[in-house]
């Protein structure tokens, strides 16, 4: 509110009725770009807000969001889980969530009613990963009793997935190689061939390329698990939407084990997460958020002292600065920012920003926007 004639009860009255800041005429341009400024972020996180409240429950999945890259994502493991024998490669950062792709490819395919077996190559010694993956025959290196079956037998009809494959040794490559081009294998000390009928889905962390480059990595065995490989973006990476539809995904999750811990976030807590690179990416927001629920257990809300310091000062809070802008900059920066969030869809931008699609059309002309916003 702009006004000639303001005093203390009018600015109380103006906004106990819900404006923004109150600002007496004559106006420095300055202080009202960065009250604008101020007032259309807070808009745009209550929407933000409300959008992951709309989100909650919906049957989502941890990895994917509404953005157009996360979409092709989710169409691409559609495709691959219900074609159930092809072999899946999953490449992202420590904490992306593999694991959870990979048990969305097995419970949408066929196989979902048969094991999943999943198996950490980085986690045991050659030796005892080869013991492990395709069994032992009794009297063999000293085993006693009967014969232990591999997790590859154990996984008929259904999925293993071996994740950091990328540390698998050279010795078991060839190994994995014959499994993944149907000639089977023999238990440690065996003399049967045994074929499974199995799924294998591999995951890394690691440039395979590089690795094969390296000669670390056997080239014949990259290109037999890279048929359609599948790409995880970062956290940082994704979309303010994706993040939001991620942190819906994961209250729900928690919520229904931490009873009387809250799972709605508010608006500077929600700010604080979208700001925050997430080095750790999936695992460490889970971590997170189930740290801010037990420490605001009994509260109706997370708030932003519930967070950990890194994220909560990702908030800005606390941080006194200022960039001269003018109005016309501010409204130019936050049309085209909506635009974005919106893949460029000129409609659903209209309907966030409160404008109809005309207005909107004239604002992009006005501002010379590109000709590809749709």
């Amino acid at each position: 509110m702009v006004t000639a004639y303001g005093d203390v009860p009018m600015a109380v009255e103006a906004l106990h009725k819900g404006a923004e800041n109150f600002l007496t005429k004559p106006v420095d341009l300055n202080h009202l770009a960065a009250a604008a400024e101020r007032a259309l972020e807070k808009a745009s996180l209550r929407n933000l807000n409300r959008f992951l409240t709309e989100r909650r429950g919906a049957g989502k999945s941890l990895v994917f969001g509404p953005s157009a890259a996360m979409r092709e994502l989710a169409a691409q493991v559609a495709l691959l889980a219900a074609s159930d024998r092809t072999t899946a490669l999953i490449v992202g950062e420590s904490g992306a969530g593999k694991g959870r792709v990979a048990e969305l490819l097995h419970s949408q395919s066929p196989r979902a009613s048969k094991p999943f077996i999943e198996v950490n190559c980085a986690a045991l010694t050659a030796a005892s990963l080869e013991s492990e993956l395709f069994g032992v025959e009794s009297d063999s290196e000293g085993q006693q009793g009967p014969s232990k079956r591999g997790l590859f037998e154990i996984a008929d009809g259904g999925t293993v997935f071996l994740d950091e494959i990328g540390d698998l040794s050279s010795a078991l490559q060839p190994k994995l190689l014959r499994v993944l081009e149907g000639k089977g294998f023999r238990r440690l000390g065996g003399t049967m061939e045994i074929t499974p009928n199995v799924r294998v889905v591999a995951a890394t962390g690691r440039d395979l390329v590089a690795e094969v480059t390296a000669g670390r990595f056997r080239e014949d065995l990259y290109y037999r698990l890279s048929v359609m490989p599948i790409n995880l973006p970062p956290l940082r990476t994704r979309s303010r939407e994706d993040l939001i539809e991620l942190a819906a995904h994961v209250l729900d999750d928690l919520g229904a084990t931490l009873a009387g811990a809250p799972s709605v976030l508010s608006d500077e807590s929600l700010d604080a997460i979208l700001r925050y690179p997430w080095p750790g990416n999936v695992r460490e927001l889970r971590n997170v958020l189930e740290r801010a629920m037990l420490i605001a257990r009994g509260q109706p809300r997370i708030e932003l002292m519930h967070l950990p310091r890194d994220v909560h000062n990702a908030s800005g809070a606390g941080v006194a600065h200022h960039e001269p802008r003018s109005l016309s900059d501010v409204e130019k920066a936050h049309i085209d920012r909506t635009l974005r969030a919106n893949d460029s869809n000129r409609t659903h931008a209209a309907r966030e920003l409160g404008i109809s699609r005309a207005t909107l059309i004239k604002k992009i002309r006005e501002y010379g926007f590109s000709d590809k916003r749709r």
